[in-house]
């Protein structure tokens, strides 16, 4: 057997010249990480080495499967806020809070597994660009409202983000002062760096000068410290599990999965170069292994990161050797360097995590779905509105659910036109595009943009018949151009032939043209091309238009 079949397809026509580059984004990408996922793991209400652990795990695999030349898989703020309410959410989990989240880990890489198998990658399509940018901004307000405690020292107490806030301002008397100016502080040095400084690690600048003005002020105000750290590495095996446990954690591991595979296939489709070709298929593979990495070291699910996988970019990095380096570079720094993590500020991790938060809201795209259409400001809108009302879980179904609803409304009622000819011009026109186009009298043209299917049947068919009643003179033949019509389901062959009846009641022919061979296989069975009749069947519209007017030859 040919080893290079075996081997990571990065690997394949690896260049000296590209050594340098992969090492020297592997350790930029540690910088930035090992602060960053610390505090993901504290989001997700875990120790603060579990999210170190889980990035190392969940690079190793992802480094052998995964399609993306620079993807950097790990922990995650979005994830990591859902495996908090799933902990939250499910009875017994808070007993066991590490347990449980490396369980969830397995059973995501089992559904992801499961839908490597079944070859459901369309899955990464469902989220529009807007209901995307809606539920990541409500997927930021959230990470914010769980870190007010962290920045403020108020004890928060609640379930959803309403109690939460409620419970913030009824105690905002116990607001620690040096808390507060350490956190705030913190967060806004991290986000004027990263605008003075955008390839700096400036969540790591600012977690080390937090760190070191922490202990110049020595103890006694009160700030809370990271603490212990166990730098002996976890004895990779699996967690303790129970089918009761599994199945109450489905729905949630269903919401992480669906959410973290999205978030992979857009960011590796966003850093791919121009000859890359990201696999959909083969990263639900890659997520799954990942994900069985992380909770082998007794992690947490994991996803990719857009800001990691941006600085490698941005540092030159080439291939999936960044993540082995950083995979190295993260254990140096657990086994070498835990004492300076260990004096960490809570504070300063919040601040982290509202950095990251900043990081998700993408104010020029709101801005832009403002100019395009409304309607796609709206649909954002309410994405981030169903997360904050509903939670993050709920927040998952109802942004695909927004999704559906809003292709549906769009091929619902999409446009038709009635076609002419235009002077000059080869081929026919929509008349209301063009208007000098000329119809043929007594010939209608008509095309309906869309699929027919169920939510349109009965549209199509209206309008269709509105067209022959609008038309300037007596209709003798109603010519379907099918160019549009790619699919067809029973409700609208159903839809079709009451057209067809329609027409024949006031006495005009239907024909049809631009029939594809997927079409006519489609119909067929139904029996409605036999009733309507091949001689009415044509492959363009010159020849259907030029029987049309030999008819009475």
């Amino acid at each position: 057997m040919d080893v290079r079949q075996v081997m990571p397809s990065w690997s394949r026509g690896y260049q000296r010249s590209w050594l340098w580059p992969d090492l020297l984004a592997g350790v930029t990408i540690t910088a930035y990480l090992v602060p960053q996922v610390m505090a993901y793991a504290e989001l997700a209400g875990l120790p603060p080495e579990t999210g170190l652990w889980a990035c190392v795990g969940a690079m190793l695999v992802y480094g052998l499967l995964g399609t993306s030349r620079l993807l950097s898989v790990g922990p995650e703020s979005t994830t990591a806020l859902m495996t908090a309410a799933a902990i939250g959410a499910t009875p017994g989990a808070a007993r066991d809070p590490a347990g449980f989240a490396a369980t969830l880990a397995l059973v995501v890489a089992a559904i992801c597994l499961a839908g490597w198998l079944a070859r459901v990658s369309v899955l990464a399509e469902l989220f529009s660009r807007p209901v995307l940018v809606g539920y990541m901004a409500g997927i930021a307000a959230l990470m914010v409202v769980s870190q007010l405690d962290n920045l403020t020292g108020v004890r928060i107490e609640g379930d959803d983000v309403l109690t939460e806030l409620a419970s913030f301002v009824r105690n905002l008397d116990q607001v620690h002062l040096p808390t507060l100016l350490l956190g705030v502080g913190a967060a806004a040095a991290m986000i004027l760096g990263s605008v003075l400084a955008p390839r700096a690690p400036v969540a790591l600048l600012g977690m080390l000068a937090a760190t070191g003005l922490v202990a110049l002020l020595g103890e006694g105000h009160g700030l809370r410290l990271v603490g212990e750290i166990s730098i002996r590495p976890p004895a990779p095996g699996l967690p303790d599990l129970e089918l009761g446990s599994i199945v109450a954690m489905l729905a949630p591991a269903l919401g992480v999965a669906f959410v973290g595979y999205t978030d992979n296939i857009l960011t590796g489709r966003a850093f791919a170069g121009r000859d890359e070709r990201v696999d959909a298929r083969r990263e639900l593979l890659a997520l799954g292994g990942a994900n069985v990495g992380s909770a082998l070291l007794h992690g947490f699910p994991v996803s990719s990161s857009g800001s990691r996988t941006a600085i490698g970019h941005a540092v030159g990095g080439r291939t999936q050797l960044t993540s082995y380096v950083t995979a190295a570079t993260t254990v140096a720094a657990v086994l070498f360097l835990a004492p300076v993590l260990e004096a960490f500020p809570e504070a300063a991790l919040g601040a982290v995590v509202v950095y990251a938060a900043t990081k998700l809201v993408e104010v020029g795209e709101l801005r832009r779905f403002a100019r395009f259409r409304r309607s796609e400001l709206v649909l954002a809108l309410v994405a981030t509105v169903a997360v904050l009302a509903a939670g993050v879980m709920w927040g998952v179904l109802i942004a695909v659910g927004l999704s559906v609803l809003d292709l549906l409304r769009r091929v619902a009622h999409p446009h038709d036109a009635v076609l002419g000819l235009v002077p000059g011009l080869a081929g026919m026109h929509d008349v209301d595009d063009y208007p000098d186009a000329e119809e043929v009298p007594g010939l209608l043209v008509y095309r309906y943009d869309s699929p027919l299917f169920f939510a349109n049947a009965e549209d199509f068919r209206t309008r269709a018949l509105a067209a022959v009643d609008a038309a300037e003179w007596p209709v003798e033949w109603f010519l379907l151009n099918v160019e549009a019509n790619v699919e067809v389901d029973i409700t609208a062959v159903d839809a079709l032939e009451s057209l067809r009846r329609a027409l024949a009641e006031r006495g005009v022919v239907l024909a049809i043209a631009r029939i594809k061979q997927d079409l006519r296989d489609s119909l067929a069975p139904s029996g409605i091309l036999d009733r309507i009749g091949e001689e009415r069947l044509f492959p363009t519209l010159p020849t259907a238009v030029e029987a049309y007017r030999r008819r009475e030859r």
